[in-house]
């Protein structure tokens, strides 16, 4: 993609989208509201931006036309840079859904240049926050007092401001140090104009194929980011979570604070550790290990207990030495069935029992939904596809998911119509399985940060129930012996799930 193209991608899909937007019903704002919640006033800021964007482009053709090979370098730079900034400080001061879109491009491709990536990688987890007065507005709202009264101790300064709250450090009546996530004032509301601005289908359609169900997709997307605002639903998927990963060696789950938590505060247990650009300046093998502990989170949240956090961007960790990570953020949460996930390892388990059988894998993917049902497509052609997605778990080898595999790979997947344009036009996703993409997407992308090595096929079968197989890193050890001691039937009546071949 031209790199310029590239940078301007964002800013532009985001004042189109805007620009589809239905008729404006005019509503009171309060004085207090943080973000920009009028469905009109939204349209404005991205249209602004778009325009902005537009103008910058006009102007470097101009600057551009009589200028060195050099000069022409030069310049093209510094629109990138430029332009990037300005996508990040306006969906950063949006926040909502629109800045979502922002986090998902910030890390999913490492094709665009580095000093893009790093100001659009601002959005993890450096965006403005809003004043401690708000905050504080929102905790006495919440809790029926000032956060100075709540709590023993109250940190005014935010540690980490995202796209729908932000968060401040505390101590406990009790003296429990906490993590508290205060809700942005008026968010609700701004969610809710985006998502009635977006023409969502189309959004998503380029990251998906064709023959999608835009409309199914559609309601899945609405719903997910719906709950998200919903801080109560997000503390019993934080709660599920820590029940099924008490004790873990190396995955850790915040435990809530229940008496201080509310829809639109909650309180955890405070937690340390590096943040995700730091683990990047780490030792290969630091990276190694803690990409293989992300990769056996969703690998066994999904495959044995049956759901994912389906928001895997960068400022959703915390790491610590020999794999250890801390989890954070489980507003996206997608629970399954042992009926659902048993077809969704169809493919997986077409790669273990019939290597080689294109056919096999074929009936796999129309089974689980993912290829329509004779498709005029030759077998051939649907496994090559539908092996994209499990490549680095196809081969018992090494397979070090690197930045440009990562890039690539997303590129193949969902663009290159030259090599699977046939199967493309029959390429759909179910609607249950929407977010999963997201999972999909972000830990590639993620490995691909870490430059990541590992057996990734002996991991997935240590994970897979089907296989069952044994552990194959020290990692794989330590999480065994924690499983044999945890019990098979613990953590929220949760057996241990065993699924025929």
């Amino acid at each position: 993609m031209d790199r310029q193209r590239q940078v301007l991608l964002g800013g532009a899909a985001v004042g189109a989208a805007a620009a589809g937007g239905l008729r404006w019903r005019r509503k009171r704002r309060r004085p207090s509201d943080f973000v920009a919640s009028g469905r009109r006033v939204r349209n404005v800021q991205a249209a602004r931006l778009a325009a902005s964007l537009g103008g910058g482009a006009a102007l470097h053709r101009a600057r551009s036309a009589f200028a060195s090979a050099e000069r022409k370098e030069e310049l093209d730079a510094e629109l990138e840079l430029r332009s990037a900034q300005q996508v990040a400080a306006t969906l950063g001061q949006m926040k909502g859904a629109l800045m979502k879109v922002g986090q998902l491009a910030s890390f999913v491709d490492d094709g665009m240049p580095e000093p893009v990536r790093q100001a659009l990688s601002q959005l993890q987890q450096d965006v403005p926050p809003m004043s401690a007065e708000l905050a504080a507005g929102v905790v006495h709202d919440e809790l029926g007092d000032r956060p100075e009264s709540v709590f023993a101790e109250w940190d005014p300064v935010p540690i980490a401001a995202a796209s729908l709250g932000q968060v401040h450090r505390a101590v406990t009546r009790d003296g429990r140090a906490v993590a508290v996530k205060v809700q942005y004032p008026g968010i609700a509301d701004a969610v809710e104009a985006d998502l009635a601005n977006l023409d969502l289908a189309r959004l998503v359609m380029p990251f998906f194929w064709r023959s999608l169900d835009a409309e199914a997709v559609t309601t899945e997307i609405r719903a997910r980011l719906n709950e998200e605002l919903d801080y109560v639903k997000e503390a019993a998927s934080q709660r599920l979570f820590a029940s099924w990963y008490e004790g873990h060696p190396f995955i850790h789950i915040p435990a809530v604070v229940d008496e201080l938590s509310t829809r639109r505060v909650l309180t955890s247990e405070l937690a340390c550790g590096a943040r995700f650009n730091e683990l990047e300046r780490w030792s290969q093998e630091q990276r190694n290990l803690a990409a293989e502990s992300i990769y056996r989170f969703v690998y066994r949240s999904l495959y044995r207990f049956y759901g994912f956090n389906g928001d895997p961007h960068p400022g959703n960790y915390l790491f610590g030495f020999g794999g250890a990570v801390t989890f954070l953020d489980f507003g996206m949460v997608r629970r399954f069935t042992e009926a659902e996930v048993h077809v969704l390892l169809g493919p997986a388990r077409a790669l273990v029992f019939h290597p080689g059988e294109p056919a096999a894998m074929r009936e796999a993917a129309e089974k689980a939904g993912w290829l329509a049902p004779g498709a005029p497509v030759t077998d051939e052609q649907s496994a090559e596809y539908g092996g994209l997605f499990w490549e680095i778990v196809a081969e018992d080898r090494p397979f070090t998911v690197s930045p440009e595999y990562a890039t690539q790979f997303m590129r193949r997947a969902f663009f290159d119509k030259e090599s699977f344009g046939d199967v493309l036009r029959y390429t759909t996703v179910p609607s249950e399985f929407v977010i999963l993409q997201r999972i999909n997407v972000g830990l590639i992308a993620l490995l691909g940060r870490l430059n990541a090595t590992r057996n990734w096929r002996r991991i997935a079968e240590e994970l897979w129930p089907f296989a069952d197989g044994p552990p194959s890193t020290p990692l794989g050890e330590e999480e065994a012996d924690w499983w044999e001691r945890r019990g098979a039937t613990r953590a929220a009546g949760f057996a241990r799930p065993r699924i025929a071949g």
